[in-house]
């Protein structure tokens, strides 16, 4: 029943779009990258099977599912005098081991401080996806990222708002280094409030909880 009414689903989706389709400009080349190209619904359920079926790259993020101590370590500025503090993670695949979602407790100068992670790998993009929300902000972090295995780290890049200059992003970066089962590091880097040149502004040491 649910493979039906998926089918239904992907064959009304591909309908619709269909019907959507503008239409094509006479002097427009055949071989534009925006030209639609139909897809039988035998094809199109295969690929939003394949898009759909979590793999082993969600199975070593399920890996570190759990709970987590984290000694984290911020920089204000390139250079600047580190500011220390300890969180707590806990790890937790979702919706059937498709995605991670981290929940973050802490401290921030005194501050209490909460934050929420979504990661997972997207199986149409070949990349890692991740989003931020954090209760010392409004907006919503994105990022995609490569997983490098021969050094057993992922690495994410994205942009984020830019508070100091309104209307404004700046890039930034994450990376994790998955040290074993038990311990992994996250650093993030972004601009120098000064200069604008990337620097490290955080890390955190995350270790198992037993």
């Amino acid at each position: 029943m649910k493979n039906l009414l998926l089918l239904f689903s992907i064959v009304f989706l591909l309908t619709a779009c269909e019907k959507g389709k503008p239409v094509a400009d006479k002097n427009s080349s055949k071989t534009d990258s925006t030209e639609w190209k139909p897809v039988d619904s035998v094809t199109a359920m295969k690929a939003w099977m394949d898009y759909a079926t979590p793999g082993d790259l969600h199975k070593m993020l399920a890996k570190y599912d759990g709970n987590w101590t984290g000694a984290s370590t911020m920089w204000m500025e390139a250079g600047g005098k580190p500011i220390t503090s300890q969180a707590e993670c806990t790890n937790k695949m979702i919706f059937g081991g498709r995605y991670q979602q981290s929940n973050y407790k802490g401290s921030f100068m005194g501050m209490p401080f909460e934050g929420m992670s979504l990661m997972g790998y997207d199986n149409a993009k070949k990349k890692f996806v991740s989003t931020w929300i954090d209760n010392m902000g409004t907006g919503i972090m994105h990022a995609e990222g490569e997983w490098d295995a021969a050094k057993k780290s992922l690495e994410f890049k994205g942009k984020m708002a830019d508070p100091a200059r309104p209307g404004k992003e700046c890039d930034f970066r994450e990376v994790y280094i998955f040290t074993d089962d038990n311990n992994h590091t996250m650093e993030m880097y972004g601009p120098d409030s000064k200069t604008g040149k990337e620097h490290k502004s955080m890390e955190i040491k995350f270790t198992r909880k037993k």
